[in-house]
This record gives structure tokens, sequence and C-alpha cells, in this order.
């Protein structure tokens, strides 16, 4: 009796622990999570706050997600996605630490059938990316140059071009974006360029190949760092001649980046005044544009972004086809895109843009009229 008590027993606690190890194979590659995001790094605001607004954005839906952080790193990026595709994904959201290295990634995502949406940045030379959503990068690059171009005071206004890495193809359209507008102008000389060889060497051509854009980014890089934008401005302004500083233009990349040259440039007493663009409207840069310190900056509303990425998740698993509204190159295919418009923010319409809109509250600011 007791023998076969413990036979019971024994086979009680083996039917257990198929059901806990069941349990966990359901976890590790079941399908709980509908949608699997993976953004760059935690260290900056914007991607934390793009977390909570993806999570809001399926509120209301039957539908789940996880959020995974890289970090900076591609490695760590090409790990989250395979954690992602083991629990069971249906839609990967991307946005690539570099372009070229996620490939790999959505490739992996690919094969599984997952469908894979490029967020904010594009990834590149792969045919697996389904979707891309973004802002329309080329008309980012538009607006800051046409924001130089209406503020210039004369003929031969120094114009110092700096750009985003060279690892990221939003880099590119920014810089094209830019030339677009700027290049007429260099040509017939209202503005000479002050802080690149290879510039000054393609100033009569009005479209640039990859390779030719290239060879300027490479000069004027900022890797979208802040400091290394503070010590290419330092560098760039020793190496000035006085017939180069007085009244200058600057093409800056970003926020961050315009903040660090705007501060090197301001410093330097040889500098009468400077117009300094930027992008993405950070707090600091807000501050910034109504201190006087940055000229304007170019407003991309993330929370649109936000909303056109998991509005075309949600698509894809309905069973619908994403509405789309142009088509980008990546070197493998032309991914189709939806764009989001951009707005140009300086002094004059600061409040409007972003505090009317409910973006930032007139609390977050100093001196705002």
């Amino acid at each position: 009796m007791k023998k076969g008590f413990k036979i019971v027993s024994l086979m009680l606690v083996i039917a257990l622990f198929a059901a806990m190890a069941a349990a966990c194979g359901k976890t590790g590659s079941g399908s709980k999570v509908s949608v699997g995001i993976v953004l760059p790094t935690k260290d900056e605001p914007r991607w934390v706050q793009d977390e909570t607004r993806f999570k809001d954005a399926l509120k209301g839906t039957k539908y789940t997600t996880e959020i995974l952080f890289s970090q900076g790193s591609s490695a760590k990026e090409k790990e989250n996605v395979e954690t992602l595709i083991n629990k069971g994904i249906k839609v990967l959201i991307i946005c690539p630490q570099d372009g070229d290295a996620a490939a790999a990634a959505a490739d992996a995502a690919k094969k599984e059938g997952i469908k894979v949406i490029s967020y904010d940045r594009l990834i590149n030379k792969t045919d697996a990316v389904d979707y891309y959503v973004t802002f329309d990068s080329i008309a980012v690059g538009e607006a800051q140059a046409k924001y130089l171009v209406d503020k210039v005071k004369g003929q031969g206004q120094p114009l110092y071009l700096y750009a985003g890495a060279a690892s990221d193809n939003n880099a590119f359209l920014f810089f094209e974006g830019a030339w677009n507008v700027l290049q007429p102008k260099i040509a017939d000389g209202t503005f000479k360029i002050a802080n690149s060889s290879e510039a000054i060497a393609l100033k009569d051509k009005a479209k640039l190949t990859r390779e030719e854009m290239s060879k300027i980014i490479s000069q004027v890089t900022t890797n979208w760092d802040a400091n290394e934008a503070k010590n290419k401005a330092q560098t760039h302004l020793t190496a000035a001649a006085a017939d180069m500083k007085g009244d200058v233009s600057i093409l800056a990349p970003n926020d961050g980046t315009a903040r660090s040259i705007a501060d090197v440039f301001g410093a330097d007493k040889a500098v009468k005044s400077y117009v300094v663009t930027g992008q993405d409207a950070e707090k600091a840069s807000v501050q910034y544009v109504i201190d006087g310190k940055q000229s304007m900056t170019v407003f991309k509303d993330v929370r649109t972004l936000v909303k056109d990425a998991m509005g075309m998740a949600v698509d894809i698993l309905d069973g619908k086809t994403p509405t789309t509204t142009g088509e980008y190159d990546n070197g493998k295919k032309k991914v189709q895109a939806k764009q989001t418009p951009v707005i140009v923010v300086d002094q004059a319409n600061v409040k409007k843009a972003l505090i009317d809109s409910g973006y930032y509250t007139a609390g977050d600011f100093k001196n705002l009229k």
C-alpha cells in the first residue's frame, strides 16, 4: 500500500514538473507578445518617453508589447530581437543603432515570418524591412537650410557645416535636404564654406551622390555627440581666418550638437552674430531658442510618429494593409514609408507650436513670452 502511494506521488510530481516545463515553454516561445519594440538607448530622454508612448498607443486594443533597449550596441540590439522572436512576436518595430548592422536582426525576424517596421531610422541593405515610419528627413534638412538662407546678412557670409553620424542613414537624408537649398546660394557666393574642403570642391554640383555626401560628412560629422561637436567647432574656429568670422551661419544637425556649437561660437569675440539650426525641440534647446542662443529647432512631434508606427503594427495584426505616403531606398529595396510632417520653431512661434499644442507646459521654461 505504501509502495503504491509512493508511485502515485512520484507520478504526480513528474506530472507537475511537466506542466511547469510546458508553461515555461509557452512564456519563452508562445505568442503572448504581439509587438516587439527595440529602441537605441535608455540614456536619452527621447527614447524613454517613446517607451511610455508606445505602451499608451496599444491601450484599448487586444494586443500586447514588450520594449527592449540596445544601449548603443548593435550586438545587444540583435540579442534583443532574438529575445522578442522567442516570445512569439508577430510585428517588430526597431529603431536601429546602426542602419547597416541592424540588417542581420531584421533578417532574423523575417525568417520567422515577422513583419519588420523600421522606426525613425532606416535599416539598410536588406529586403527584410517591410515598412518605414519616419519624419520626412529630407524636409528637415531643407527647413534648416531655408532658415539659414532667410537670415543671411549679405554676400560671402561664412557657412559652417556639421552633420550627424555616418552610420545613420538619416544623417545623409538631412544633409541631402540641406544641400538642396544651400548649394545654389553657395554657388552664387551668398555663402562661403568655412570648414569643409570636400564641400568646397563640390560647391557647383546641385545633386550629390552618396559617396560625395560621405566625403563631406566624414569631415564634419558630430556622430550626434555634443562633446564631439564642441571639439570640432573649437578646432574649426581656431583655424578660421578673420574673414570666416563676423556674421556666420551654422548648419547643426540636431539640438544636442547645436547647443554645444552655439556655446563655442557665442564665446568667440570675433563672431559678431551667428544663426544656428537644430532639430528635435529638446527642452534645453527650446530654452536656448527663448534665450536667443539657438536660432531655431525643427519640431518633430514624436507623439504622432509613435501613433503612426503602432497604428501600422495594429493594421498588420488585424490583417489590413497599412497606409503609406512615400518610399525610401535602403540599398536593397524601396521601402514603403509613412511620413510625419515637421514644424520649424523659433522665438516667434515657440509658444504656439510647443506649449499651446500640449507638447510641453509653460512651467518648463523661463522668460517665455
